[in-house]
């Protein structure tokens, strides 16, 4: 450092050249020095020019300039004397004759730290005390100097400041702690300002959050010493906020209890909120938010979101919460009326979550079904009567189920059912005709070769028995000698009409015929010895024979004329309209009957099975009574 000192005359004699000379001073205003090391404060001084020096010399003093105020002497070059605290620790390194009147002083300590002040001895009166000073500052480590601002991501600079005033040790610079700096370097350069020299490190990086926090230490040590100072900065690095924790995604049932919990780490502090469906639930200014969900519903179902901002940026994640619920009860197609042949559409649809397994079912059998939807359709292209009834949407997942039903009413023309027939007895024929429709038809019986027409208006002849959209007609004749060639059924309704022919059915012969001849032999030898059995009975028993008794279909029995008479009322019950009107003309006498004649109807038995047969739902007897 020797040539710092040898340029400040050179620097006074072309000053000297330009300007006129006058008693002046000139020394760093601050300079610095580490304790226990040295310190050299460079000076220059000047005088006027009609001032003839007989012998130049020097005095130091320490924080005042006024030698009446007897101020600590630093050093006097006259006397070679100092004050105690600086006794052996000061020398000039200037040429007070060449006007250099720097001073050296070793092994500072804080009690030196202040003001100092040169007074130039020229001789004689000419003493003068100038009032330019050098403020000596002791330090005990470096200065660290941070930027102003440390941003995640943006290069930042931390600058080392070591004071280098000292000739006799030359300091070594080291920066701690910089583990975690991503692209880290350091540059150092020497520089003065006004007579004060200064090495300054300079570390280089790129902050990220990591590195708020951490403490930078920047270390100086002396070759040959065992002086260190250190100097410490703890960085403040501003970023923006992220997220350090958070709920996974989750799933729960109706009536339970859920919290969130979002966990913000930023510089400074983020605005912290929760939104659902970009609607916001709650907000604070703190390093992590709770929302709490008290009592779930399935309108908690969806996709929260938490979000964190500050100045320096932003930050989101989104979380689901599923709330698992039973099908709501389905909502189904009202209940409606098609005409046979009209395409019908029957939609079914509900929620659930999961997504439930939807059927729809009539009469017990599955028609159409879907798995994990809400919705199903069931397409009917063209509906006939048998698509009437009821329909059932069931839906279901594993927290449940639920259903809903709605009827299908088909509107059509009759038909007539294969079961509609006439039957022959012995005595008797009865047509049956069995239509189905909706609404109910209108029936009417024709025998075409009498020209005759019946319907259930004429109740002593026709009566019906309904059963849904099943209506059943009975039309009951007196068998004739000859039975009707053609008997024929029509119905109809709004939607048309049909003509069935009914055919004939002896019940003697259908008998018979399942029967068969061992059948035959062995109901014979049954009822012959039941009547001798009988015969024998009363006999014993002398016993007169009751004048009532039941008379069979199968053996009807006579007495005399009044039984010929009988019959022949009896006979008349089955005669057409126009045959009972003919035969009523020709009796021209009221006719005696001493027998009566009963007709039973069970026709009004009660039917459980919609299924069964209207030839099955109908029974007939005749009781006569003698």
């Amino acid at each position: 450092m020797e040539w710092r000192w040898k340029s400040l005359p050179l620097l006074l004699i072309i000053l000297d050249g330009a300007l006129s000379r006058h008693w002046s001073a000139w020394m760093p205003p601050s300079i610095s020095a580490f304790k226990e090391t040295c310190v050299a404060i460079p000076c220059t001084f000047d005088y006027p020019d009609d001032v003839r020096p007989s012998a130049v010399h020097g005095i130091w003093y320490f924080n005042s300039p006024y030698p009446r105020n007897f101020p600590p002497v630093v050093l006097n070059t006259k006397t070679n004397s100092a004050h105690e605290m600086y006794m052996g620790r000061t020398k000039i390194i200037g040429d007070l004759t060449g006007s250099n009147c720097s001073i050296q002083i070793e092994r500072v300590t804080s009690e030196l730290q202040g003001k100092y002040y040169f007074r130039a001895d020229l001789g004689g009166y000419n003493q003068y005390t100038y009032s330019e000073h050098a403020n000596l500052y002791i330090l005990d480590e470096p200065f660290v100097v941070q930027p102003q601002e440390i941003v995640s991501g943006a290069e930042a600079e931390i600058t080392c400041l070591v004071d280098d005033n000292c000739p006799d040790l030359k300091p070594t610079v080291t920066w701690m702690n910089i583990e975690g700096l991503e692209h880290h370097t350091v540059y150092a350069r020497l520089e003065e300002n006004s007579g004060a020299w200064k090495q300054i490190s300079t570390l280089r990086f790129l902050p990220s959050y990591k590195n708020h926090g951490q403490r930078l230490g920047c270390k100086v040590t002396f070759p040959d010493s065992e002086l260190e100072y250190k100097g410490f900065a703890t960085m403040d690095v501003r970023y923006a906020p992220r997220i350090v924790d958070i709920n996974s995604s989750t799933e729960t049932t109706e009536g339970t209890q859920v919290v969130f919990l979002c966990v913000i780490d930023s510089n400074p502090v983020s605005r912290v909120m929760w939104f659902k469906d970009d609607l916001l639930l709650k907000e604070d200014y703190s390093g992590n938010l709770s929302l709490e969900l008290e009592y779930i519903t399935y309108n908690h179902d969806g996709v929260y979101m938490c979000a964190a901002e500050n100045e320096y940026g932003h930050i989101n994640k989104s979380i689901g919460l599923a709330v698992m619920y039973p099908p709501w009860k389905p909502s189904v197609n009202a209940s409606m009326v098609a005409v046979e042949g009209e395409p019908v559409t029957i939609l079914c649809n509900t929620q659930g979550n999961p997504d439930p397994i939807i059927t729809i079912i009539k009469d017990k059998q599955v028609l159409n079904s879907v798995i994990f939807q809400n919705e199903l359709v069931l397409e009917i292209p063209s509906v006939t009567h048998e698509h009437d009834g009821e329909y059932w949407c069931l839906a279901e997942n594993q927290y449940g189920h639920s259903n809903s039903s709605f009827n299908l009413t088909v509107v059509f023309s009759p038909l007539v059912l294969p079961e509609s027939k006439c039957t022959v007895t012995k005595e008797s024929v009865q047509c049956m005709c069995t239509v189905k429709s909706n609404p109910d038809a209108y029936i009417m019986f024709e025998i075409p070769e009498k020209n005759l027409t019946v319907s259930e208006l004429n109740a002593e002849y026709v009566h019906s028995q309904r059963n849904g959209y099943m209506v059943s007609s009975i039309l009951t004749l007196q068998k004739e000698t000859k039975l009707p060639e053609v008997v024929l059924c029509s119905a109809s309704n709004l939607y048309g009409k049909k003509v069935h022919e009914l055919f004939f059915q002896d019940t003697n012969t259908l008998i018979w015929a399942k029967i068969g001849p061992v059948g035959a032999v062995v109901v014979f030898v049954i009822l012959v010895a039941v009547g001798g059995y009988m015969i024998k009975t009363r006999e014993k028993k002398n016993v007169t024979e009751s004048s009532s008794f039941i008379q069979t279909e199968t053996s009807p029995s006579y007495s005399g004329d009044a039984s010929k008479k009988n019959l022949g009322k009896i006979e008349s019950q089955f005669l057409s309209i126009s045959e009972r009107l003919l035969l009523s003309k020709r009796q021209k006498t009221p006719v005696t009957v001493d027998s009566e004649y009963a007709n039973i109807d069970f026709t009004k038995k009660s039917v459980t099975d919609i299924y069964t047969s209207p030839e099955e739902l109908t029974e007939y007897a005749e009781i006569r009574v003698k």
